[in-house]
């Protein structure tokens, strides 16, 4: 065990082989961008892209528990809300600018977390995306 090792603090090995994943997957991810010529940030990068998917698929999710059924459910049939489209939106990122697209309900009850209402800027992005 070297000096280093003992700075470290222990990690269970769960959390240690799901760290090892995501660097693979993170490195895997970085090569085939650099293969294909993709940039990093920026229009149409990487990064911009990956922003765009988990703040699209935390905005999907949100919507799920709001309404307490998954997409297309049969549960939802005849529940007084519903999904009811969505609405296209533009906000700026620490990373850019990313177009998502709101769901939205019959009721307009939804007041989504990850995106809020009325807000153009995410400032501090990647703490809220880890909390």
């Amino acid at each position: 065990m070297s000096v280093t090792d003992l700075d470290r603090p222990a990690v269970p090995a769960s959390e240690a082989a799901d760290e090892a994943a995501m660097a693979d997957w993170a490195e895997r991810l970085v090569a085939q961008a650099r293969a294909e010529g993709v940039d990093l940030t920026g229009e149409g990068g990487l990064l911009t892209d990956l922003v765009r998917r988990v703040l699209q698929t935390g905005l999907e999710v949100e919507m799920t528990e709001h309404l307490g059924y998954e997409r297309h459910a049969v549960e939802g049939r005849g529940s007084g809300n519903s999904r009811n489209g969505s609405t296209p939106k533009r906000v700026t990122t620490e990373i850019g600018e990313v177009d998502l697209a709101v769901p939205r309900d019959r009721a307009g009850t939804f007041e989504p977390v990850t995106v809020p209402k009325h807000r153009r800027r995410l400032d501090g992005l990647s703490g809220n995306v880890i909390s």
